[in-house]
């Protein structure tokens, strides 16, 4: 249908959201070079940037010409989907095609989408006469951030480095409010990527719709504000492989997103499930929900048979779906006996996550159980014992980079686990990209520096506040993120009495278990939390939802505090976290309660001593909080 998002502004293509706000201007230098530029209320919040590819079929980044007419839809949409942020969407968008011409013939396709708070791009390559198959070399795709933009990243590492050689894992952490200008650790940086003006609006760049027929790609730093897409580098996979993408045509390339204006548009985003479809149906209505894993806590030498018998026995306490038992099981457990546990956890109403290491030949990590993932008969042999015996699901860990042939395994092993009925996490990975609506049966991936570092070192303990208030605005925003996370113990040990110290509060744990969204959560509880635990904390635990039917952002600034809403049902839950030195004193209105109602609140005092307490919503539906450094907040209805 033509639209009037389609005008001519100082001579170049100017495409509207539907709300008028955003305004995506799209032209052509006198080269024949095509490039945009991003406008939100009227502020340039992406100035002008390149456009195009460079093909083995020719270059399309200059010589080119825009044909006279553009094809123009109206995108409305409404999809229901149980394991993201919001279960029902309502999707509008202005699209516009742009065909580009070169010496007279069509070449490419510039599609570009803008809704009311997300702009994306994305290319679909021409047959070439007789020429059916391409090479995508590199994208031009660039993103020209306006002078005094400060960013907040997270650094790509550099390949077959790290624990065993298994980077890289999106697994570093963020720089926070630093200037434009820097490449990260020489490698750019992981998507998502989030940048604030000196107009103070937000920029949140990523991609979404990656799958086996293409790359994943990272945002690489080329001067001061300007920065472009990078393909992966050519030491990942153990340097086999090639850093470059082959299509069939016409071909597509995965959607470039640009999420701008206030942080809510940020936080409360859908762009990376709006723009992707299912590739199949599930085989079978997959169970969410909650879990618990003794490896958290007790590492390697918990991987056995009674202590995991034990888990079952506290899943079920606690009224869990699942435990997930995590390395070594085939070696510490067995076949055999794993059978025997899977039996017992169905009499508990209790279902199994098995580990397994993704590895055919790109690092060095000793966990078994390895080679099943990367080989397609053996993988779906495995599968078969596992759908026999009555498992739920699998965690795939260690990943070996973002090349095609890797992405093309992420595919295969969440294609044929839903054969087989089996939920899929991995861990050790890529960012997912769309992946909750592309794949069914897919529930969450880590690409984040997780729960297993508060284990392994202090440091991490230390920073677990400041982490949590970074990850609502870049990580989780785009993709379920699988963290481990809400431990009860005062320190990560199996007696509670040794290893690293848990420095955020029990309110904390609390108000993390809602603020990291994943539909699959295993939490760092123990048994021992049954009775060590205070009892309010136990019983939020055992009844906190993970699937979500609503987001609202309320308040907070990357790396310093959060506060949001999820509601599930009709039920709200209100949640903050703070990572500041100082105790965050807030007046928060929430209308999502009604005047008078009573609410449940999650506090703590200057100590991080928790406490609950029944609060009568005021007549403003307005609410004074205060919450300490490493501290949280809940707030919920009655």
């Amino acid at each position: 249908m033509a639209l009037l998002c389609l005008t001519v502004i100082a001579g170049a293509q100017g495409i509207k959201s539907p709300d008028g706000k955003i305004v995506v201007l799209l032209e052509l230098t006198d080269g024949g070079q095509p490039s945009y530029r991003v406008l939100y209320e009227g502020q340039e919040v992406v100035q002008r940037s390149a456009l195009g590819l460079v093909t083995n079929m020719g270059d399309y980044t200059q010589g080119l010409a825009f044909q006279k007419s553009s094809v123009q839809n109206e995108i409305a949409e409404r999809y229901s989907l149980r394991n993201i942020k919001q279960s029902q969407v309502d999707y509008k968008a202005n699209e516009v095609v742009t065909t580009c011409m070169k010496d007279g013939k069509p070449v490419m396709e510039i599609i570009f989408r803008v809704s009311n708070r997300d702009v994306a791009f994305r290319y679909r390559i021409l047959p070439k006469r007789d020429t059916r198959v391409c090479v995508v070399e590199r994208e031009a795709s660039a993103f020209v951030l306006p002078e005094g933009t400060t960013t907040f990243l997270c650094p790509q590492s550099k390949p077959m480095g790290g624990f065993a050689r298994t980077s890289p894992s999106y697994e570093t952490p963020y720089t926070c409010d630093e200037p434009v200008g820097k490449n990260g650790w020489g490698e750019g940086y992981t998507f998502p990527c989030l940048f604030k003006t000196n107009g103070g609006q937000w920029v949140l760049i990523s991609e979404t719709g990656t799958d086996g027929h293409y790359v994943g790609c990272r945002l690489l730093n080329d001067h001061d504000g300007a920065y472009h897409i990078g393909f992966p580098q050519a030491g990942e996979l153990n340097g086999t492989g090639s850093t470059t993408a082959a299509l069939a045509l016409p071909g597509e390339t995965p959607w470039r997103t640009i999420t701008v204006g206030p942080l809510a548009n940020i936080v409360e985003s859908t762009a990376a499930f709006d723009l992707v479809k299912p590739k199949y149906e599930p085989s079978q209505e997959y169970v969410y929900g909650k879990g618990s894993w003794s490896w958290i806590i007790g590492m390697d030498p918990s991987c056995n048979f009674d202590e995991q018998k034990r888990y079952i026995d506290f899943s079920a306490a606690m009224g869990y779906q699942s435990v997930l038992i995590d390395a070594f099981w085939d070696r510490q457990i067995g076949y055999d006996k794993i059978a025997e546990l899977a039996r017992y956890g169905r009499e508990k109403g209790v279902g199994l996550f098995l580990w397994y290491n993704s590895n055919g030949s790109w690092n060095d990590a000793p966990q078994t159980p390895i080679g099943k993932m990367d080989n397609a008969r053996v993988r779906r042999q495995e599968m078969k014992w596992m759908k026999d015996n009555g498992i739920r699901g699998i965690k795939v860990d260690f990943f070996g980079g973002d090349k095609q042939p890797m992405m093309q395994l992420y595919e295969d092993i969440l294609a044929d686990a839903n054969d087989f009925g089996l939920l899929v996490i991995f861990h050790g990975c890529t960012l997912p990209r769309g992946w909750e609506r592309m794949y069914p049966n897919y529930a969450a991936s880590e690409a984040v520096l997780a729960s297993e570092n508060l284990h392994f070192g202090q440091g991490a303990c230390d920073a677990e506040a400041r982490n949590a208030t970074i990850h609502p605005y870049l990580r989780n925003t785009v993709g379920s993120m699988d963290f481990g996370g809400s431990a009860l113990n005062k320190r990560y040990s199996a007696d509670n009495q040794h290893g690293t110290i848990r420095r955020t509060s029990d309110v904390y744990a609390l108000a993390t278990a809602v603020l990291f969204q994943s539909a699959v959560q295993h939490f760092a509880l123990a048994p021992n939390n049954l009775t060590d635990a205070p009892a309010w904390a136990i019983d939020f635990m055992k009844q906190v939802p993970t699937t979500w039917d609503e987001v609202k952002f309320i308040d907070g600034y990357p790396g310093k505090y959060v506060i949001l809403a999820r509601r599930a049902a009709d039920r709200w839950y209100v949640v903050g976290v703070n990572a500041e030195n100082k105790p965050l004193k807030q007046t928060v209105t929430l209308p999502m309660f009604a005047a008078g109602s009573a609410l449940t609140v999650y506090s703590d005092d200057a100590k991080l001593n928790g406490c609950v307490k029944t609060v009568k919503q005021n007549k403003k539906q307005q609410l004074q909080v205060t919450i300490p450094c490493n501290g949280g907040l809940v707030i919920t209805s009655e």
